[in-house]
C-alpha cells in the first residue's frame, strides 16, 4: 500500500460544455466558480493522473508523449476554441508506472506515444492550474464501459507508487445531450434531482460500507433517473475510477448548476485516498 506521502489526492469534475467554460458562457459561472474553489483546497501536485471521457480504447491506454499535442474534439464553436493553448508537458516514467500498475493487477494496458491531451484534460486543467507546467498523463477509459472493470482499473492505480499525484476523472453527472437543449419539465426536473441524490448519497455516506458503495456503482443503471441522466455512461465512468482508488466516501463533495441541470464534483483529499 502507498505511504501517506504518496496517497494521491482524487478528483471528479463535471467538466461542462465543450471549451464553454473557457469562454465566459454563463451557463457554466457556477462550473467555473467551483473549481476555483476547488483549486484554493488542492496542494500543488508533481504530476497529474487524468481519466478522460472522450477516449475510449478496448484496452485502456496510456499517453506516453513528453509532450502531447491538444485535441480539439468538437466541433462548432467559435474560432477562439480552437485557438486554446494548454502546454502542459507529459511524463513517461508517470505513464510507465501507470502500465506496470494496471499490469501487475492483471489489466492489458497500451502505451500510446502519439495521442494528444483532449478537451476533458485542458478544459478543467485550465481552470485548476493555469500555469500548464504540471505534467499529465491521460488514461482512457474501456469502450466496453463496463462499471465493475472501471472498479477494477480505479482499484489497481491504487499501487501506484508517487508522491504528490493528483488523479482528476474528468466526466460530467449529467450527461443527457438531448435533454440539454430541450424544454425543461417537472419530470426532467425530478429525474436529474433524483440522480444526483442517489449519486451523492453513494460517494458520501457513512452508512455505507465499502463493498456496498461498489455495488451501487456497478448496478448505477438501476439507480432513479439513472438512463435519463446518462443515456449513454462514459461521462460517469471517470467517477468509478476515482472511487476504485479511494474505496472510502467522499469528504468534500459539490453539488451545482451547470446549463440548468444539477451536477456534481467528488473530492477525495490525499488523508482519505488509499486509506
Amino acid at each position: 500500500m502507498p505511504t501517506p506521502s504518496a496517497q494521491p489526492e482524487v478528483l471528479f469534475v463535471s467538466h461542462g460544455g465543450g471549451p464553454l467554460p473557457l469562454l465566459g458562457d454563463p451557463g457554466h459561472a457556477e462550473l467555473v466558480n467551483c473549481l476555483q474553489q476547488i483549486a484554493g483546497r488542492l496542494r500543488k501536485p508533481s504530476a497529474i493522473l487524468i481519466i478522460s471521457a472522450h477516449w475510449e480504447e478496448s484496452q485502456p491506454s496510456i499517453t506516453f508523449a513528453s509532450h502531447p499535442p491538444l485535441i480539439y474534439d468538437y466541433y462548432g464553436f467559435p474560432d477562439e476554441s480552437y485557438s486554446i493553448e494548454y502546454p502542459a508537458p507529459g511524463e513517461p516514467a508517470l505513464a510507465q508506472a501507470v502500465y506496470d500498475a494496471l499490469s501487475q493487477s492483471g489489466i492489458k494496458a497500451r502505451k500510446d506515444a502519439s495521442r494528444g491531451f483532449d478537451h476533458g484534460l485542458f478544459v478543467p486543467l485550465k481552470l485548476l492550474f493555469p500555469q500548464a507546467d504540471i505534467p499529465c498523463v491521460q488514461l482512457s477509459l474501456k469502450s466496453n464501459l463496463s462499471a465493475a472493470e472501471h472498479l477494477a482499473i480505479g482499484a489497481a492505480l491504487r499501487g501506484l507508487e508517487w508522491e504528490n499525484l493528483l488523479v482528476l476523472g474528468s466526466g460530467f453527472s449529467f450527461h443527457n445531450m438531448k435533454a440539454f437543449f430541450a424544454a425543461e419539465t417537472d419530470e426532467s426536473r425530478h429525474l436529474n434531482s433524483a440522480f444526483e441524490q442517489w449519486l451523492h448519497e453513494t460517494c458520501t455516506s457513512a452508512a455505507l460500507t465499502e463493498t456496498e458503495r461498489a455495488e451501487r456503482l456497478v448496478h448505477w443503471p438501476s439507480a432513479p433517473g439513472a438512463r435519463f441522466c446518462h443515456p449513454r455512461e462514459e461521462h460517469l465512468l471517470p467517477l468509478h475510477v476515482c472511487y476504485g482508488i479511494a474505496q472510502a466516501p467522499c469528504a468534500e463533495p459539490f453539488a451545482l448548476d451547470i446549463l440548468h441541470k444539477r451536477a456534481s464534483m467528488y473530492l477525495w483529499p490525499a488523508a482519505l485516498a488509499s486509506a
